[in-house]
């Protein structure tokens, strides 16, 4: 019988379809499958991944020191002082154990608890996903006496592994260069490390990391004797506290679960709950948060019921109303959802933590009774606060269901009733509003100016809030409600059975996107983040859902003749200069040497602006109300020619603590931040 071979075409499925991915391929080819993302995210999730392993070690109680470098080149290597990667032949793979452990998926020594009790990295593909999305990848390890050292390329070793000296040390030094066809940017950012390193050090006070960046020749050590206590104080540094920090600690036998608690109470009115298991970052929480807030709601609410009267009944929101609080759990069988480990699901852990927080948060309670008046003082301000803003925000449901077909008066709206193609264009100054007006495309885009800079809801409360008339304004607008409690949690499940009524439902938002139209200037940014704080903390949907944005209006405009370009930072505006240069010398490349003070001589939008001696003219815009209609569409809100930039959060508590160092009381923590991040020249939630 003859064999004839299969002609596979586009919608054929056979034995010959199934394709079997050998070693590291299907990382590479899947990279968000064990990374999240491919973005800036993605990236520095690279260097979590391998100085996890590292903190593990220190977990075990073998490494002291850390060092993470960020080199001039793009590499970044991280060089700890723990036992090394085993280097010798694998009994079972008939290979060197570092090749194993570097270039298998699964293969690490966290599986039978025998090398490390507890540990972040679980599941043995994080330092091999490292090598398998890096172009270049070198391991260097010391132990035995030695020095052994193996280089790689996408995960494929490009050598065997070799002993390049002595070394009478131990410890791993992992350095790569993340591959540039695989992420969107390879360009590590020291701010988004120094912030994972911060809290590692925090979370093990035994630890020193050290960071250093060759290409600005900045280093900085993170170690922090007092542990939670540290870590607190310094999420609170813009916050005025009112009790001291209240440490608790146990460890449950039966599961060998230990739990570390630190939490303080501060004016405010935000929640910042920090969670963490064996080191790892729980952003979405999960059930040791849960374990947390339970056992906080409970025991406070009997000690009140013994010890005071209130007239007022409490809930859990108002427990936690300014309580700023890190949870930090060791576990040797944590369950996250996902390689990204965002959410805990163990349910022991849930009742490990709710048990232990109520022992020592009682013995607290009775130990320290001026400290307890605080605490229960503070949630019954906020629970009156909270009784007060909803009875004003009825009132404000039943004026609007009066007056149900009235609009702001201010409010230029679309002829379009469908939100999924219309756009609300929140403007400062009336004169950019009016050119807006004028220049937007009426069918689908709505303009809403404000007068000045609105209020900072960051350091007022929620009924002085409700009474702002440019904030009224944009809830009627928008026209889904708004929630009168900050940081509202839609998956706090004591939250939704006190309160059937969802406070701001985005589904029945008018608009499709919200934007943000400010100049681009430092006031502009400053009203824009005073919009991103009542956004995120009132009607944070918009965010979550993807439905608010920042318009980019232009800085500069660039003459020559009749033409006329638009620029939005300095470098965009040099580029065009020189553009405009090659096209004067007909077409040949031009030196581009420094200019003249004169050459570089920048006026505002005139009638008649002097002329630098290549011919060129550069405007820069005062503001949105400086340019004229025309403008102001071509730039700024034509969608096929403007730049807008979606407000997103990776993590909100984060997020919360930054808007907190941004609009809160302090000074100091603002002005480092401003000095840490200006380079980077907006703000990235």
């Amino acid at each position: 019988m003859e064999n004839k071979k299969t002609n596979l075409t586009e919608n054929t499925y056979n034995e010959e379809s199934i394709r079997v991915l050998e070693g590291l391929e299907a990382v590479r080819l899947r990279p968000a499958m064990y990374i999240g993302d491919t973005g800036e995210r993605g990236l520095h999730h690279l260097i979590n991944e391998v100085v996890d392993n590292s903190i593990d070690e220190a977990l075990a109680g073998y490494c002291k020191n850390i060092i993470v470098t960020l080199h001039s080149d793009g590499a970044c290597s991280i060089k700890d002082d723990g036992r090394g990667i085993p280097t010798g032949m694998h009994p079972v793979e008939k290979r060197s154990t570092l090749e194993v452990v570097l270039c298998t998926l699964h293969a690490g020594g966290k599986f039978d608890h025998n090398s490390y009790k507890v540990s972040g990295g679980l599941h043995g593909v994080g330092v091999s996903c490292v090598n398998a999305l890096s172009s270049f990848f070198e391991a260097t390890v010391e132990r035995e006496g030695k020095i052994f050292q193996q280089s790689y390329s996408e995960g494929i070793p490009k050598g065997d592994v070799k002993i390049i000296g002595k070394s009478s040390k131990t410890g791993t030094t992992i350095k790569f260069i993340p591959d540039k066809t695989i992420f969107d940017t390879v360009e590590f950012k020291y701010s988004k490390v120094a912030e994972r390193l911060r809290e590692l050090a925090f979370l093990n006070p035994q630890v020193k990391i050290t960071l250093r960046d060759e290409r600005e020749e900045i280093e900085e050590v993170f170690h922090y004797k007092g542990g939670l206590k540290d870590f607190v104080n310094y999420v609170d540094a813009s916050n005025t506290t009112i009790s001291k920090p209240i440490i608790i600690s146990g460890k449950d036998e039966e599961t060998n679960t230990e739990v570390e608690i630190c939490f303080q109470y501060n004016t405010g009115y935000n929640e910042v709950t920090l969670t963490y298991v064996n080191n790892i970052h729980t952003i979405e929480g999960g059930t040791h948060l849960s374990g947390f807030r339970g056992a906080l709601t409970k025991t406070l609410n009997t000690y009140i019921e013994k010890n005071t009267k209130t007239k007022v009944s409490l809930i859990g929101e108002d427990f936690r109303e300014g309580i700023t609080a890190v949870i930090s759990v060791k576990t040797p069988f944590p369950q996250f959802e996902g390689q990204t480990k965002t959410k805990l699901g163990n349910s022991e852990v849930e009742t490990v933590v709710r048990q232990i927080t109520s022992a020592k948060l009682q013995e607290y309670l009775d130990a320290y009774p001026s400290e307890a008046k605080i605490i229960i003082d503070k949630a019954v301000k906020a629970a009156e606060a909270r009784l007060a803003s909803k009875k004003a925000r009825e009132l404000v449901r039943r004026k609007n269901a009066l007056e149900s077909s009235t609009l702001p008066g201010k409010l230029a709206d679309c002829s379009s009733n469908n939100p999924d193609e219309c756009e609300l264009y929140i403007v400062e100054g009336n004169s950019a509003g009016g050119s807006a007006k004028q220049g937007r495309d009426r069918r689908f885009q709505a303009i809403l100016p404000l007068r000045g800079k609105v209020l900072n809801v960051q350091k007022a409360n929620p009924t002085r809030i409700l009474e702002n008339e440019e904030i009224k304004m944009m809830i009627t607008a928008i026209g889904a409600g708004f929630s009168t409690k900050p940081n509202y949690d839609d998956d706090d499940e004591e939250n939704n059975n006190n309160d059937k009524e969802k406070e701001f439902d985005v589904d029945k938002t008018r608009y499709g996107k919200i934007i943000i139209m400010a100049d681009a200037d430092v006031d502009g940014a400053h009203i824009r983040t005073l919009l991103l704080t009542f956004f995120f903390n009132y009607m944070r949907d918009l965010i979550t859902k993807g439905k608010l944005y920042i318009a980019q209006p232009p800085l500069y405009k660039i003459k020559y003749g009749k033409t006329e370009k638009y620029a939005y930072d300095e470098e965009q505006r040099q580029q065009i200069v020189n553009e405009l240069r090659r096209e004067k010398s007909g077409g040949k490349n031009v030196e581009v040497i420094e200019s003249t003070e004169e050459e570089n001589e920048i006026t505002e939008e005139t009638p008649e602006q002097p002329k630098r001696r290549d011919g060129i003219v550069i405007s820069r815009f005062k503001g949105l109300g400086e340019m004229n209609p025309e403008q102001l569409w071509s730039t700024t809100m034509d969608p096929e020619n403007r730049t807008l930039l979606k407000v997103t959060v990776e993590d909100a508590n984060n997020a919360v603590i930054l808007f907190q160092t941004l609009m809160g009381d302090s000074v100091p923590p603002r002005r480092e931040f401003i000095e840490r991040n200006a380079q980077y020249a907006r703000l990235d939630i």
